[in-house]
């Protein structure tokens, strides 16, 4: 597969999210679009509900250039509205259900929603989120139940600009792990760039049949899985949560071509064949699996390609990018963690922390430039500014570096170890933890003590394993350097991790201010002491 030039990309795109579905109920009005538990609609029917939504949407009250506040998970209501709102020249700010009332409330005042709208069919936390804020619960015939939230008279819409494709097409927050989180503000051509690159790496087709398992309240969930598909005139099967067993049933049941999923579901397949006694899964009509949101380490993915007999594709991406960096070719696929080439259009420097560009293959900190780079934050022109600069260059704040034309992401500036004046980066102590075929997860990040910093793993087990931390310690002793082990491994039950993932090392930092941790003779509530060296 040879990709397209940029060029030819861009001129091929629609001009608005919403005219993807259109296309297709003009050319296969009958074609299945989007599949769940309580019914399906074809294409067709799609577009017959976005023009009620889009009526229902203006007697409510909702004008172009309103915030939208979306509360929900994966249903058809939820792709409806979304696009029904864009639709409208309104700006959809879409949320995931699962996060706090804390959470949803600071979105809500940021980004000062004139409605907010919540899925409440399939979502009990929407429901939840819904009666707590005062919305009403309609039964609307084309969507279902709904909460619509109280009208804010008092908020003012944003200018409407003149280009369809330079609008904002969608506005996610960020899950705050550096502080609090950014209304991420993408365009229409933001999106349809990256569903439509997404769909030619693929070569989506409408015989295709996608799991729509990703939130769609983040980008990777939005962009690549349902606007790829649907772009493709494909069908996609939507569901709400994950779990390996309802997934098994879906392939099996639906013939599903498709799966992209993170790290974190692919371990939960293993963990499910793993206690099934299964030594392999094999789904007749699956082509493509693929990993992103998260690292791949891998253990992970050799154990996951063993289990279903596909190459475990892998990609890189992050929200202010809509999100795709670079992606793996389905023709070309690799048995290493390279997250594969960047996207045709995106370029690519390595900067020092002199901020001089790198030479090619050495590790720096990754800066972009492309048509999938967002407008901005919203409301927030101070970080918009230090997160792109004059020349329109984004900091991803990555560490990575190319071998070959071939993108290898090493980790966080901001989790850069520094131990014994060495550099530590926690995704190579990550990967050799991970291999241990006991070790679900495990995070490693820095603790500075007199000076200097300690790396510190945090590690969860299978449920029945009885590995303690001086297993893993010496386990890991002869695949790293001495300055990359481990000072301490904190064995914990869980991983705090975001709805589409990633562990939240904010939150394991959080254990390292427990007096009982600072105390190596004892052993932490939620933990082994790892054996000293």
């Amino acid at each position: 597969m040879a990709d397209l030039a940029l060029a030819d990309i861009l001129s091929s795109l629609p001009k608005r999210t919403v005219d993807v579905v259109r296309l297709w109920a003009d050319g296969l009005p009958d074609h299945p679009a989007l599949v769940e538990d309580g019914g399906a609609w074809s294409y067709g029917e799609f577009a017959r509900v976005l023009a009620q939504t889009e009526d229902w949407l203006t007697d409510s009250g909702v004008r172009p250039g309103d915030r939208v506040m979306i509360v929900g998970e994966n249903c058809r209501a939820f792709v409806a509205i979304f696009l029904a709102v864009a639709g409208l020249d309104a700006w959809p700010v879409l949320v995931n259900a699962r996060l706090s009332a804390g959470e949803i409330d600071a979105i809500r005042a940021h980004c000062g929603a004139r409605r907010t709208i919540f899925t409440t069919r399939v979502s009990p936390p929407a429901l939840a989120h819904a009666n707590r804020l005062g919305a009403v619960i309609e039964q609307l015939p084309h969507l279902g139940s709904i909460g619509l939230g109280p009208l804010d008279q008092n908020v003012q819409p944003e200018p409407i600009e003149d280009d369809s494709a330079s609008r904002i097409a969608a506005v996610i927050y960020t899950s705050g792990s550096t502080g609090l989180p950014k209304g991420v503000m993408l365009t229409h051509r933001n999106l349809l760039y990256i569903a439509a690159v997404s769909a030619r790496i693929r070569s989506l087709t409408p015989a295709d049949r996608l799991y729509g398992v990703l939130p769609m309240s983040h980008a990777v969930g939005l962009s690549v899985v349902l606007l790829g598909a649907l772009l493709s005139g494909a069908t996609l099967y939507l569901t709400p949560r994950f779990d390996p067993m309802t997934a098994r049933r879906a392939l099996e049941r639906d013939g599903l071509t498709i799966v992209l999923g993170v790290p974190s579901m692919f371990s939960q397949f293993l963990q499910y064949a793993k206690l099934r006694g299964l030594k392999s899964l094999r789904f007749p009509a699956l082509r493509i699996i693929s990993s992103s949101g998260a690292p791949l380490d891998i253990a992970t993915k050799t154990a996951t390609e063993n289990l279903f007999g596909l190459p475990l594709h892998n990609g890189y991406g992050i929200t202010e990018c809509s999100p795709t960096i670079a992606q793996i070719r389905v023709d070309t696929p690799r048995n290493d963690t390279s997250v594969g080439r960047l996207l045709p259009g995106v370029e690519a420097r390595f900067m020092g922390s002199n901020q001089q560009e790198l030479e090619p293959g050495e590790v720096g900190e990754l800066w972009l430039r492309g048509p999938n780079i967002m407008k901005g934050y919203y409301r927030d022109r101070e970080a918009t500014a230090a997160a792109i600069n004059a020349e329109g260059w984004f900091n991803t704040r990555d560490l990575a570096k190319l071998e070959d034309g071939n993108l290898f992401v090493v980790g966080r500036t901001k989790d850069l170890i520094v131990h014994h004046g060495f550099n530590v980066y926690p995704v190579e102590v990550e990967a050799v933890l991970n291999a241990h075929p006991e070790v679900v997860h495990s995070a490693v990040i820095g603790r500075s003590v007199g000076g200097d910093e300690e790396v510190i793993a945090f590690v969860q087990l299978l449920t029945d394993s009885t590995l303690t931390s001086a297993d893993l310690a010496d386990h890991a002793a002869p695949r790293l350097a001495p300055y990359k082990r481990p000072t301490r491994i904190v064995v914990v039950p869980s991983m705090p991790v975001t709805p589409t993932g990633k562990v939240v090392k904010a939150e394991l930092a959080k254990l390292l201010d427990d007096p009982a941790f600072s105390k190596p003779a004892r052993t932490h509530s939620n933990c082994t002491p790892a054996r000293k060296e």
